[in-house]
């Protein structure tokens, strides 16, 4: 026997024999002790780099576990392979998405490969491909049908590098997720899934996931927002030169209402559709309009962050608090967004924001709530008091323990018919439209004399034209191929036409996990004794950069897949890791994430023709716990290295 290990020979025949000998492949059917252990399915870059292995190694080496155990592992691979990169390839290059996209897998799957993972193939999913499309469109017309998805203008997160609308949580500091492009905001027509009506049950149903990180569950707790207030309605007093408006109230939103008596003005959301009729014809019209136009450039975030100066202008209009009949003053603020009804009820005393804008532009402070040592002096505060007390100034609840003046005053609103307790959410609905070209297309059509209407479920999938343009002017590409947007009325059979946009690519790994268990069904999405026998995944792997992104949304389209009646369960993943970032230091001398924008990748090619495949699975491995961040060290590898080679030296001895 060779001293020396000789790795390449091995690894080989091993891959070979576990290749040619079935090993990693699963029969749906006949297992008797299912267990699904999947890991995320990645994008189609271009190759691998070792930081990207972690997830997949550490997924390898549960599932080899669990098959010594004698489970029947069920252990697929696919790709998520629409999205951005691959169009802006073509704008580029000229090379065709799907060319570029083609050859990518390829190599990424040779890599997997060579890392020695154990995939069963035969299950492999590319949601760029019709055959996976087809079933992504087919799930948006069911959601349509169900009320689940629906278009309307929208305020939105526009990209201007990317050319694209961005989703809420696709926006990080005020920024593309992707480009890192400073976000600006845009006013169109989109779709959107309506996540919003599966608030309550991704709130509740996180309590039934005992197999997740804590950190996750809080991450989308928090995400879901959920508080309990009431909507107030406050009159408008009428103009004095007798002008109409069109309703004579404006309603807000507020957990707090016991500090409603120190309420000295109202703020509007810059975008309130109420608030141009209400300014117009005064004279602080023009100025109220060119502050809308400003703010219009500041991303949601942005008005929320602490650090942006928060602003605002007198629309010259006042309301009544309807609770002791005083006068305030009617304004507009950036900090203000279009949330529920897009109105803030300000206490300045109460409420850290509202103090520095009355402070700000000098607006009245008015105490309600007293502290527990009745120590609060209103002329000596310089910040807002935001702790329980009890209620001072405040009519017939003064003196009365705020917490409990929240439940008679909320009583009193519903009782006189000028308020309403009422649940609120942060949580908003998800915005899908995008205006690229490699997305799947979604299936609905324009009639002048039906309206929208959905395509025919026989007509699917709707295929991507090749006839197309790639220009990033911010306008879908679908749009150039006049043989994709002209078309028949799927209701009346007269000449339509489709719709231009495509889908958010996180609606393609929102369901994919249910596909692996029917990838060579070509008549359903899901079949359903199948997915029934092999779900939840018992093991899922991947990062906690997904918390409030692929893995909300999974939970949500696994939801209402349960209320389309095609499975039984209701939470895709019974238990979740999430693996620590593999980080190198760069050029500069500082740790960072491995990218080629760092310069710090390692490439897995020149470490398995150097060390081998079990090298690198044993020090990827053993860099470190694997829930936490790590950093990658050529002299660990060796070190790995050594340490086989002993083994080998051994078994040879012996």
């Amino acid at each position: 026997m060779d001293e020396n290990y000789p790795f390449h020979s091995i690894e080989k025949n091993w891959q070979d024999f576990w290749d040619g000998n079935g090993d990693f492949k699963t029969d749906l059917a006949t297992a008797e002790n299912p267990y699904y252990c999947l890991m995320m399915f990645p994008y189609p870059s271009g190759k691998l780099h070792v930081g990207h292995g972690r997830n997949y190694i550490i997924g390898d080496a549960v599932a080899r576990y669990k098959k010594m155990q004698g489970l029947d592992v069920l252990t697929p691979m696919g790709w998520d392979s629409f999205g951005l990169p691959a169009e802006n390839a073509a704008i580029k290059t000229g090379t065709p998405p799907a060319e570029y996209t083609a050859a990518n897998i390829a190599t990424m799957k040779e890599q997997l490969r060579a890392w020695g993972c154990m995939y069963d193939w035969d299950k492999e999913v590319t949601s760029c491909m019709p055959d996976y499309y087809k079933w992504t469109q087919w799930l948006f017309i069911q959601f349509y049908k169900q009320g689940l998805a629906y278009k309307k203008n929208s305020n939105v997160n526009w990209c201007p590098d990317c050319a694209t609308v961005l989703a809420n949580e696709q926006v990080v500091d005020g920024a593309c997720e992707r480009c890192d492009s400073e976000v600006d905001q845009k006013s169109m027509d989109q779709w959107f899934f309506k996540i919003t009506d599966y608030a309550q049950r991704l709130l509740d149903d996180l309590d039934t996931l005992d197999g997740w990180p804590t950190r996750v569950k809080t991450m989308q707790k928090n995400w879901i927002g959920r508080s309990e207030g009431a909507e107030i309605d406050f009159p408008i007093v009428p103009r004095e030169d007798g002008a109409g408006d069109n309703t004579d109230k404006i309603s807000c939103y507020t957990t707090r209402v016991d500090t409603i008596y120190g309420c000295t003005y109202m703020a509007l959301a810059p975008e309130h559709p109420e608030l141009a009729t209400l300014v117009a014809g005064l004279p602080q019209e023009q100025e109220v309009l060119e502050f809308i136009k400003a703010s219009s450039k500041l991303t949601n975030l942005d008005r929320e962050a602490d650090e942006v100066e928060k602003e605002g202008r007198f629309t010259g209009r006042y309301l009544i608090n309807p609770y002791n009949g005083e006068k305030i003053e009617l304004w507009v603020g950036n900090y203000v967004l279009m949330y529920g009804t897009g109105a803030v009820m300000a206490v300045p005393a109460h409420d850290h924001r509202d103090f520095a804008f009355a402070k700000k532009y000098d607006l009245p402070i008015k105490l309600s709530i007293q502290n527990p040592d009745n120590s609060l002096v209103l002329d000596e505060m310089e910040d807002a008091y935001t702790e329980d007390g009890t209620c001072v100034n405040s009519g017939e609840y003064s003196g009365v323990n705020n917490r409990e003046a929240i439940k008679r005053m909320t009583a009193t609103a519903e009782e006189k018919g000028f308020g309403v307790g009422k649940v609120n959410f942060r949580l908003r609905d998800w915005l899908i439209s995008r205006q690229r070209y490699w997305g799947a297309p979604i299936p609905m059509v324009y009639c002048a004399d039906c309206g929208v209407v959905p395509e025919k479920e026989e007509n699917l999938p709707i295929l991507l034209p090749t006839d197309v343009e790639f220009k990033a002017e911010g306008e879908s590409p679908l749009k150039s191929s006049e043989a994709f947007m002209n078309c028949e009325c799927p209701s009346c059979g007269k000449p339509a036409t489709r719709e231009s946009d495509t889908m958010d690519t996180f609606v393609d790994s929102s369901w994919y996990f249910l596909r692996y268990l029917s990838a060579q069904d070509s008549s359903q999405a899901v079949d359903a004794a199948t997915a029934n026998k092999w779900m939840p995944v018992d093991q899922y792997i991947g990062g906690i950069e997904h918390a409030i992104l692929h893995l909300l949304y999974a939970r949500f389209f696994t939801k209402a897949i349960k209320d389309l009646g095609l499975i039984d369960f209701d939470e895709p993943f019974k238990h979740l890791f999430t693996q620590g970032m593999i980080c190198k230091k760069g050029p500069d001398g500082n740790l960072h994430k491995m990218s080629k924008s760092k310069g710090n990748v390692v490439s897995p090619e020149e470490l398995l023709e150097k060390y081998g495949a079990d090298t690198v699975r044993l020090y990827t491995l053993f860099i470190g716990p694997p829930e936490k961040e790590a950093e990658w060290q050529d002299t660990g590898v060796e070190g790995a290295s050594r340490f086989l080679k002993r083994i080998w030296r051994r078994v040879a001895e012996n």
